[in-house]
């Protein structure tokens, strides 16, 4: 993971390689420090609000003489702690388990759910995926297309059929072919949200309904390309209950990779995946540490 984050990450580490070679240069005082880091960490996109809250902590932790080193490990510690405030553990214990997919239109959904799609059927499961998004023809033939590349099944229905219709067929077939994970792609029409999530509410009461314990995953996917921006779809989803973690797709080239901490402290939820590439194979599971290590060090 280490190496392919880094090589990922590479435009939003530079700016900080760069700031802390000055800073170690330098030997300014902690207060000069301090101002200089977040002022990278805004600039990487980790948001005001996180960055005061770290800085305020390193303030806490740190004396007024001591050096950026001490200053660096402080930053990547409490950077760490951010991002391991809540628990990334899959509920994919079951025999038969659901992960639904919700986020908006353009952002990395539909690829995002192919990549877990072949992660699974890998790992020998037998996968079934569902275009639930009745809405857009394009989304549907989309999954179709990966199902096909990836020899996995796809239910789908007529343009514009009721979503939870077609989730409750697809249901039918995963339970009479007993497959072992079925993944469901929604939906992501944001400029009508009340509608949207209680469609999402729909879906998700009736898969509970057919399989007991489902769904247990239900994962936003946000596109981490466009950093704060971002957090502004996710607080749209935030309606929609049960929400259980973040798909953060897109994580490839962008200079904003800092948005990572900012979207964890404010949502409260933790990342669970990470796309790092439009390949199948191009998911790697969020380690906070490894993270830290590919953007820091």
């Amino acid at each position: 993971m280490l190496k392919d984050l880094k090589s990922k990450l590479i435009r939003t580490r530079k700016n900080f390689e760069d700031k802390f070679d000055e800073l170690l240069q330098s030997r300014k005082n902690r207060e000069y420090i301090l101002d200089e880091l977040a002022e990278s960490m805004i600039l990487a996109d980790m948001g005001i609000n996180a960055t005061e809250k770290i800085i305020h902590s390193i303030k806490q932790k740190t004396k007024k003489k001591d050096s950026f080193l001490i200053i660096k490990k402080i930053l990547e510690e409490e950077i760490i702690k951010t991002l391991s405030q809540f628990p990334s553990d899959l509920n994919l214990d079951h025999s038969c388990s659901v992960i639904i997919m919700a986020g908006v239109n353009g952002g990395g959904k539909t690829t995002s759910l192919a990549k877990l799609g072949y992660h699974y059927k890998r790992q020998g499961k037998n996968v079934l995926m569902v275009a639930a998004d009745t809405f857009r023809a394009a989304a549907q033939e989309q999954l179709a297309l990966w199902g096909k590349k990836l020899n996995i099944p796809v239910i789908k229905g007529q343009y514009g059929a009721d979503p939870a219709s077609v989730i409750y067929d697809a249901i039918q077939s995963f339970k009479a072919h007993q497959f072992h994970i079925l993944l469901v792609d929604t939906a992501g029409r944001i400029h009508t949200n009340i509608n949207l999530m209680n469609e999402l509410e729909k879906i998700k009461r009736v898969i509970s309904k057919e399989i007991e314990g489902a769904p247990n995953e239900i994962l936003l996917v946000l596109d981490a390309s466009i950093g704060q921006n971002a957090l502004i779809q996710a607080r749209e989803f935030l309606k929609f209950s049960g929400l259980t973690g973040i798909f953060l797709a897109k994580l490839d080239g962008t200079a904003k990779g800092g948005s990572v901490i900012s979207i964890v402290d404010e949502l409260k939820l933790p990342i669970k995946f990470i796309g790092i590439g439009e390949g199948e194979k191009d998911l790697l599971y969020f380690s906070p540490q490894e993270f830290v290590k590919a953007l820091l060090s």
